[in-house]
């Protein structure tokens, strides 16, 4: 099943927000700003950026804040989302632990990779996670 489309002037208010939210990172060791927004099923954005710790493994990733806060705010189901870090000259994608976590709301995400200029590179869930483990190996479609 294909992801659905998004319009153009909701694409670009996601990549937008996402660059927003890099700015609003808490990176004070790795000096990596990570941006993310979210787009509900319901028309929401819902940003997150990365969150750093002393303590190194309990960092928590920009896209993992957007979802805990989607999730907080009532939201269960996702059509899209943009990433965004500071790297000018290709495009990053989320870690394997972020595509793991998005994958737990289903796959048929759309993902907006973006650069710090704005620009992006539309790919998909399915694309950078395949054969995934998700709920309905556990029997929960």
């Amino acid at each position: 099943m294909a992801a659905p489309a998004i319009d153009l002037i909701r694409v670009k208010e996601l990549v937008a927000k996402c660059l927003e939210a890099r700015k609003m990172a808490y990176c004070p060791y790795s000096q990596f700003p990570v941006g993310a927004a979210i787009l509900t099923a319901d028309g929401a954005i819902i940003t997150g950026c990365n969150v750093e710790n002393a303590s190194y493994g309990l960092t928590v990733c920009a896209e993992r804040t957007a979802i805990q806060r989607a999730v907080v705010e009532g939201h269960r189901s996702f059509t899209a989302i943009a990433v965004t870090c500071d790297i000018k000259d290709h495009f990053v994608g989320p870690c394997g632990a972020c595509r793991q976590v998005l994958m737990e709301f289903g796959g048929q995400w759309v993902v907006y990779l973006t650069k710090p200029d704005g620009s992006y590179r539309e790919t998909s869930l399915e694309e950078l996670l395949p054969l995934p483990f998700s709920p309905r190996h556990l029997g929960k479609d």
